[in-house]
C-alpha cells in the first residue's frame, strides 16, 4: 500500500513541476479556465462536457509527455543532435495536432450557442 501512496505522491509532484516550470502548461490551464467558463455560461450538455473534458485532458497529457520527453532528450543528448531535435519536434507536433483538433471541437460545440 505504501508503494501505491508513494506513486501517487510522485505523480502529484510531477504535475506540480509541470505546471510550475512549463510555460505551455500555464497557457493550457488558461485555455481550460476559458473553455470551462464558456461551458458553464452556455450551459453545454453532459455529452458536450464529456467531449470538452476529454479534449482538455488529451492536450494537457500530451503536453506533459512532451515535456517529459524533452527533459529525457536533454539528459541523453546535452549537445545539439539532429535526431534529438526530431524527437522533440515530433512530440511538440503531437501536442499541436491535439490542440488544433480540440479547437475545432470547441468551435463545433460553442459556435451554435454563440450565434
Amino acid at each position: 500500500m505504501k508503494k501505491r501512496i508513494n506513486a501517487f505522491k510522485y505523480a502529484l509532484s510531477g504535475l506540480r513541476c509541470f505546471f510550475i516550470e512549463t510555460p505551455h502548461a500555464k497557457f493550457h490551464l488558461l485555455a481550460v479556465a476559458v473553455v470551462s467558463s464558456a461551458g458553464f455560461f452556455w450551459n453545454i450538455s453532459t455529452i458536450e462536457w464529456a467531449i470538452v473534458l476529454l479534449c482538455m485532458g488529451l492536450v494537457i497529457s500530451l503536453e506533459a509527455i512532451n515535456s517529459a520527453l524533452e527533459y529525457t532528450v536533454d539528459i541523453v543528448s546535452p549537445t545539439y543532435n539532429e535526431l534529438a531535435k526530431k524527437a522533440k519536434d515530433v512530440a511538440a507536433g503531437a501536442v499541436l495536432v491535439a490542440a488544433f483538433v480540440s479547437f475545432i471541437i470547441a468551435l463545433l460545440i460553442f459556435m451554435p450557442k454563440i450565434f
